[in-house]
């Protein structure tokens, strides 16, 4: 490297590091709504539709980034607006959490946002939504998630169900790297938070969401 290119490069590089490899996770969006129930907040949810990718799971309204999506935000409130028939002018994003890095290839961007619309108002699409609900805020406070464990491992093959064959995705052996990397490996641990709730489990991305939320809320 010349001098030259060395100074060039001082100009170069990012004054706010972001994720290397961002582009290769599943990016999606999601919006915690809340909405006022009895003069009281409360976190709008809902059962995903058996028919979609995690059917009967509870979540929070969002969905993966479009390319005419001017930012998250905009997505937040598409998706919404798709999901839930809520006016787009009856949403309003407050904030937003950290971003959340799943360690099956996902990146959900997670906004915080109010809503003046009630339950009744709400029109579910069929297509993507089995019900509505809300949950108290001072719920989750009460009721702290119970704590698990999933263990994450690296697999270089797999074995095809359909064919029965093995497919090589890292060749390991053949590029040298060293024995162990030429079977299974990592095995580390990824804790798992579930709130039980009235309305069944809630858990996973979106547990963590709510658990985040309220440490920004009473800490």
């Amino acid at each position: 490297m010349r001098i030259k290119e060395f100074e060039s490069l001082k100009g170069k590089l990012p004054t706010t590091p972001c994720l290397e490899g961002r582009e290769e996770y599943f990016r999606s969006v999601v919006l915690l709504l809340l909405v006022p129930i009895c003069e009281r907040y409360q976190i709008l949810f809902e059962k995903r539709a058996s028919g979609i990718r995690q059917g009967g799971e509870i979540s929070l309204p969002g969905g993966q980034y479009d390319d005419e999506d001017v930012s998250g935000e905009a997505t937040a409130i598409r998706e919404t607006v798709e999901e839930l028939g809520i006016p787009k002018g009856r949403i309003e994003i407050v904030g937003r959490l950290d971003s959340i890095f799943a360690p099956m290839g996902a990146m959900v961007d997670v906004f915080v946002g109010v809503s003046d619309v009630s339950l009744d108002e709400l029109k579910p699409n069929p297509d993507e939504v089995e019900k509505a609900f809300a949950l108290p805020v001072s719920y989750f406070k009460e009721y702290e998630p119970e704590e698990y464990k999933v263990m994450v491992e690296v697999h270089p093959s797999y074995i095809d169900k359909k064919t029965g064959e093995n497919v090589v995705l890292l060749p390991s052996k053949e590029l040298g790297l060293p024995d162990r990397y030429w079977k299974t490996w990592g095995g580390f641990t990824h804790k798992v938070f579930v709130y039980q709730t009235p309305e069944g489990a809630i858990w996973g991305i979106t547990a963590r969401i709510i658990r985040e939320f309220l440490k920004y809320l009473y800490h």
